[in-house]
């Protein structure tokens, strides 16, 4: 590969390597035997005069080298895919595609299900979801490595757009028959109580104990956990209380012995964004799956 006459082919080979992390993947979505792309990325490294990308594990990870080269070729690529873009129009019906989202577990199990069965028409489009840490999500998406993102409202520079998906309302998950449920969940009893807080984070509190503080009160946390699923199993067995997000409360209260209770303050809600780069915001396939998000909401 010539620098005064480059293959744009192998510019293309090496970009999905990039994004997939595999070859096997890589030759699934460009459409081409694994072997060819082992034989690009081959020219590749010759003409770079190193590896490009070394295995671990499962993952094919770039070289310094490799996303210096991504950086500086990203912008020709881009502009090269618009005006592709333009000529050619998206058709789900007949056309392969893999989207990578962005996504927590808890909002995992409040998307997902929606998103496949709308999806069944299309037999051949395929979503990973993948969880990705907040600092790494602009960076991700930049990469092509992420189409979209769906998480809290964060920030982000200016080349990263965003829209509001829907708002979710805080709620109490109590064990049936707790004490709670007949006399009433007030501020005093919602207090008096002991708590679970799902969080990440080691330490600090959750958004439920600022609008606390503003009302002068602060809970006691009796267990801090990482996950949703875990600490409804704890409130069924137990008479701890927990604030969590209404979606995701009502799909795990079913067929439980959890009781589902408004907050005894108003809580602030929580919104839910979608994100994605625009340097690809106008690509015929991301346009139709973001159209497909936005209205797999409206039908909630």
């Amino acid at each position: 590969m010539a620098l005064n006459r480059p293959d744009l082919n192998l510019l293309h080979v090496f970009d999905t390597i990039y994004r997939e992390g595999s070859l096997t993947r890589a030759a699934k979505a460009l459409h081409l035997t694994q072997p060819a792309i082992s034989h690009s990325l081959a020219r590749l490294r010759d003409h770079f005069n190193d590896p490009l990308f070394t295995r671990q594990g499962n993952q094919m990870v770039p070289t310094p080298l490799a996303r210096r080269f991504l950086e500086s070729m990203r912008p020709g690529l881009n502009q090269i895919q618009s005006a592709v873009n333009q000529f050619h129009a998206f058709d789900p019906a007949s056309q392969r595609k893999t989207y990578a989202l962005g996504l927590r577990d808890v909002l995992e199990s409040t998307f997902l299900p929606q998103l496949i069965s709308k999806l069944a028409p299309y037999p051949d489009m395929e979503v990973q979801s993948q969880r990705v840490a907040r600092r790494d999500m602009e960076t991700q998406l930049a990469a092509g490595k992420l189409d979209f993102a769906i998480d809290v409202l964060l920030p982000v520079s200016n080349q990263t757009s965003h829209e509001l998906l829907r708002q979710d309302r805080l709620v109490v998950l109590a064990r049936k028959g707790h004490p709670v449920i007949t006399r009433g969940l007030d501020m005093a009893s919602y207090l008096e109580a002991r708590h679970i807080l799902v969080s990440s984070r080691a330490e600090g509190p959750g958004i439920e104990d600022f609008e606390l503080s503003r009302h002068g009160a602060q809970r006691t946390i009796r267990l801090r956990c990482q996950h949703y699923y875990a600490a409804c199993r704890v409130v069924e067995s137990s008479d701890l209380l927990l604030t969590m997000p209404e979606t995701y409360a009502r799909i795990i209260a079913q067929n439980t012995d959890i009781e589902v209770l408004a907050p005894p303050v108003e809580m602030p809600s929580i919104d839910v964004h979608l994100y994605w780069h625009k340097a690809y915001e106008q690509e015929p396939a991301l346009v139709w799956f973001r159209d497909l998000l936005r209205n797999l909401q409206k039908a909630q």
